[in-house]
Formats: structure tokens, sequence, C-alpha cells
């Protein structure tokens, strides 16, 4: 590949080289860069022990994005990344990324279990292996060196991700006895950002082959789609003019929580309440299913009929996302396995559809049906399926009644025994 790396300083620190961000953040940051609105490259840190960060460097940190759907196709030459640092082969490199005074974002993508406290973790540890205690110790180093603090984009897909990465800083803080000061300079120095981000990232095409005139280990793909909704108070725009460069990016004090129940409860609802029973059908990707009309159907009712009626926006921004949700389901381009969504499937139904089952019996005094048969099909999955999930988990619901499925609060947050009843005639494996 013909390497053209750009002499911009590091300003960026990103936890997370996978697909994700690599076609979202970094992908913007090209677009700033390219735009002559930015100025800045990034020290991408492989935050566990395996990943990507070799292929990555073995050829120049430079890869293509390509974006595909109804719009077109359009390939990007990403080389926005100027090194990768894995902690836990040279961990002072990575603290060493702290004395850079020209570093001042800070990017992550760790999963949704990613920003943790784990009492076990030590401030010797060189790494600790939560993702906030490696942050911890990173800023204890800028600290330490006498330089500001940085503004925080976490894009894990968790509520109020900015906040609760904050708390858990503060917690390793009190928790290793760092010290006050520590603890009044990173709520003086640094802004945490809550963020919400939306983009279907299907990284790299194993089926497919491109000629792009040079070999690219690390091609990324993704569709036309992307939202990112950052709420603080904090003038992000001035250091990072998104709107300028075209971006589909939102900067708001307050409205962030808005936008996330919208995504939550249609495009991640919609997708964990057809998977279970998808896959019981012999589905493999969420595009099979958009061509199937009976499917299809299942789905439309779940969100119009539904989802939709329980949100407190607007009716017809509701439709409208949820039209465009279909659309995006239905993208040629994108072969998005129902495998890899039906990950933790019990904690996603939890988070993305429970809410919207309790809510309309709440505003119509009945449960909703297909998102009964939903939570069936969940639990007929767990049992004769094939989940990928905790051990604990996957046990529990295998070796269960539906009725102590639903009474387990640990598993729901409260008792759902009165749901049992309906749940358990959609989870017997003869109803489809």
């Amino acid at each position: 590949m013909n390497v053209n790396q750009k002499g911009s300083p590091i300003r960026v620190i990103q936890f997370g080289e996978g697909g994700f961000l690599r076609g979202f953040a970094d992908w913007m940051l090209q677009k700033l860069n390219d735009e002559g609105l930015f100025n800045g490259r990034v020290a991408v840190v492989q935050p566990i022990r395996e990943g990507l960060c070799d292929l990555l460097t073995a050829q120049g940190n430079v890869y293509t994005h390509i974006i595909r759907g109804a719009e077109g196709i359009e390939a990007t030459k990403i080389d926005v990344i100027a090194k990768c640092v894995k902690p836990y082969e040279d961990f002072e490199e990575y603290l060493g990324l702290a004395e850079n005074p020209d570093a001042r974002f800070i990017i992550s993508n760790t999963t949704e279990s990613g920003i943790e406290f784990r009492e076990t973790d030590k401030a010797t540890d060189a790494p600790p292996a939560a993702f906030p205690a490696k942050l911890t110790l990173l800023l204890k180093r800028r600290f330490d060196v006498g330089l500001g603090g940085f503004v925080f984009l976490p894009c894990e897909l968790i509520d109020r991700n900015g906040d609760n990465l904050k708390k858990t800083v503060l917690q390793y803080a009190r928790h290793w006895g760092i010290g006050e000061a520590f603890e009044a300079w990173i709520e003086r120095e640094n802004v945490f950002c809550n963020t919400l981000v939306d983009r279907i990232n299907t990284g790299y095409p194993k089926e497919e082959t491109f000629d792009l005139g040079y070999e690219d280990q690390m091609i990324n793909t993704s569709e036309y789609f992307h939202l990112w909704v950052i709420e603080t108070e904090y003038d992000l725009e001035r250091e990072l003019p998104f709107s300028r460069a075209g971006l589909n990016v939102i900067v708001t004090r307050d409205a962030l929580e808005r936008y996330r129940t919208r995504k939550v409860r249609i495009l991640n609802g919609a997708h964990t309440s057809m998977v279970p029973y998808a896959l019981l059908s012999g589905f493999d990707t969420v595009k099979s299913c958009m061509d199937d009309e009976e499917m299809r159907s299942f789905i439309r009712a779940c969100l119009f009929e539904e989802i939709i009626p329980t949100l407190d926006l607007p009716r017809e921004e509701l439709e409208e996302y949820a039209e465009n949700v279909l659309v995006r389901f239905s993208n040629p381009y994108i072969k998005h396995y129902l495998s890899a969504i039906s990950l933790n499937s019990v904690s996603k139904f939890r988070v993305r559809v429970l809410p919207s089952i309790l809510e309309y019996c709440r505003r119509f005094g009945k449960t909703p049906p297909h998102l009964m048969f939903s939570f069936g099909k969940l639990i007929d999955f767990y049992k004769n399926g094939t989940p990928n999930d905790d051990p604990e988990v996957t046990e529990l619901m295998k070796r269960s009644s539906v009725e102590e499925i639903l009474g387990n609060v640990k598993l729901w947050g409260e008792d759902l025994g009165h749901l049992a009843g309906e749940v358990e005639k959609y989870a017997d494996p003869s109803v489809r």
C-alpha cells in the first residue's frame, strides 16, 4: 500500500482498533483533516492483549474504508492513525502518550462491559485489566508532568457513558489512594462527554475482493448512515468542527436521552426482538430477514404497532426513523450476521425490548403480542438454539422453567412473573 502519512501532531488517543472506531471516529477525523479543519492524528491503544494492531502497523497504519448502500459506493483511504501502542507489550510507551502536550482528546470503544470497576486491579499492574484502570494510570502520568486534561468522547453503548467513565476513574483514584489533588484535577481539567453512536459497521468483507490497486488487509466497510450525538456544555465544535465538514454530528447540552431512547428502542430493539426468532427459523443475516415477507411483516409490527406507541416523541419523527432503519436493514452490501447480534441476548433484551413491553402494558392495559412472542422465542433460543452469552446466564436459562426465568430479578431488574403465562406458550419450540 502507498503510505501517505501526514505530519500532523497526535491530538487523539484512541482506545480500540476495531472496525467500528476505524469506520466511525477515524473516518470522521479523516474528513476533518481533508477539509483542513483539524490537523491532528491518532495514537491507537490496543486495550486488550490480542488485537489488530500488528496488522495495522504492518501496513503503515493506513487502510481503506468503503461505504456502500443505495446511495452508491465510496472508498476513502484513511491515514489519520499515526501509530499503534500495545500496553501489554510496552506499558511505558503507553504511559508516555500522556506526556504529549498536543494530545487533547480521548476516544474509546471497549464494548458495553468495558467501563467497569474491578477491585482486583492494582496501581502497580502494568497494565491493569479494566479499561478505566488503564486510563486512570494514564491520567496520573498526565497529572504528574503538569499538563492539562482531555476531552473524553467514549463510544461504549451504555447510558451516560461519559458520566460513568468519570465515576469509575475517580473510583480507582480513591481505591488506590492517589490523592485529593489528583481527584480535583480530574474534576477541573477534564471534560467527560456523554455520547450516542449510530452506524452499522460490517468490518472486513471476508468473502469479497476489491480492486484497489494495492493490498489492504485492513479494509473496513459500513453503511452511509452515521450519527454521533454528543452531550456536553463544552464548546466542542470550536476544536472539532464536525458540522463544517458536513458530518451528522449533533452537539447538544441536554437532548442526548431523546436520541438514545429512539435508537435503543427502535433500531436496537428491532434487532434484538427478531434475532432469536430468526435464528430458530433458519435465517442467517438481517438482510435475509428483510427479504422474507413473513419476517419483514413481523419486524414492522414490532416497530409500528408496539414499540413506537410507547415513545413520547413526535409520531412522524419516530415513523420516519423506523422506515429509515428498515432501509438500512435492507442494504444489499451489508452482511450483518444474526449470530453476531445474538451475543449476550438476555442483557440486550432487558435494555432494548423489555422497556417497550412494560410501557405498552402500562399504557394499553394488555401485552404487546409480537414482542411477547419475541420474549418467548428468546427463551426457546437459549434452551434449544445456539446462544452466545455468559456461561452462568446460558446455564440458568437452559435449566430453569419459564416461570423461574421471568421471576429472576437479577436477569431483568424486577420480577416478571406476571408475564409468565403468555411468554410460556411462545417459548414452546413448536410455536413458530
